[in-house]
Parts: C-alpha cells; sequence; structure tokens
C-alpha cells in the first residue's frame, strides 16, 4: 500500500508543494511546529532513510540544503533545524523547522493550527524563494 507521501508524490492528493525535482519533493506539513515547517522527501518510497542508495540519500541533501535556504528568505530564523523522525509515516523524510530556540524543535511541543489561506502563502512564499535557487 502506498505511503500518504507516494499519494502526495502521484498527486492522487492534495499537498502545499514548495518545491520539486526529479528524485525529491517537498511541502509543508499541514501540522507544523512552525510556520515553513517543511518535509523533504525522495520520489522513491523507502522506509528508512539509510536505506536510500548513496546516489539518492545525497540529493535529497542537496535538495533539503536549497529548500532550507528557500525557508531562510522567507522566514529569518537562527538555525534551520533538521529532524530524521520518520514514526508517522513508513517514507523517508526530512523533517525541515525554523527556529531560534532548540526547545522549539520538540515534536511534543502544540502544532500551529494554519488556514488554508495561510499555509497556501506561505508554500507559494517558499516556492519563489527556491525557483530563484536554481
Amino acid at each position: 500500500m502506498a505511503s500518504i507521501f507516494t499519494k502526495i508524490i502521484h498527486r492522487e492528493i492534495p499537498a502545499y508543494i514548495v518545491a520539486e525535482s526529479d528524485s525529491c519533493i517537498a511541502f509543508l506539513d499541514i501540522f507544523p511546529l512552525a510556520e515553513g515547517h517543511t518535509l523533504v522527501v525522495p520520489k522513491v518510497e523507502t522506509d528508512l532513510i539509510f536505506d536510500l542508495t548513496p546516489n539518492q540519500l545525497t540529493e535529497l541533501s542537496l535538495f533539503a540544503q536549497k529548500v532550507g535556504k528557500a525557508i531562510h528568505k522567507v522566514f529569518p530564523y537562527k538555525r534551520p533545524a533538521i529532524a530524521v523522525i520518520g514514526l508517522e509515516v513508513p517514507h523517508a523524510h526530512i523533517h525541515i523547522v525554523p527556529i531560534n530556540f532548540a526547545s522549539e524543535l520538540s515534536f511534543s511541543n502544540e502544532k500551529l493550527k494554519l488556514s488554508q489561506e495561510r499555509l497556501t502563502e506561505i508554500a507559494e512564499s517558499i516556492q519563489k524563494e527556491y525557483l530563484k535557487l536554481t
């Protein structure tokens, strides 16, 4: 059975996509820890990130770097927090979360409740900055 991320990749369910390459896709987390919280996902459905081939992991990392730079242009923050957890969805992915303090990265923190309009605005802003980097 395809993961929810594979369904997003195939456009079977909607998402707030901020960037895409031949091998990766990035979209907003709809239950974000902070505005700009983005998931970076390889298009190949692989459960564990370290089961990706070296080339796939490199592509994912370089793609995440560009996405992170685009997020920083939209949301000036002290650090891009990077987390690889993957307990919720059995599809390798990287969380990029804009933070100013380490405590902001706790996934036990209350999630933001953003409107569809705000999510669309954020996605379009990050996408615009991402396109400048390509």
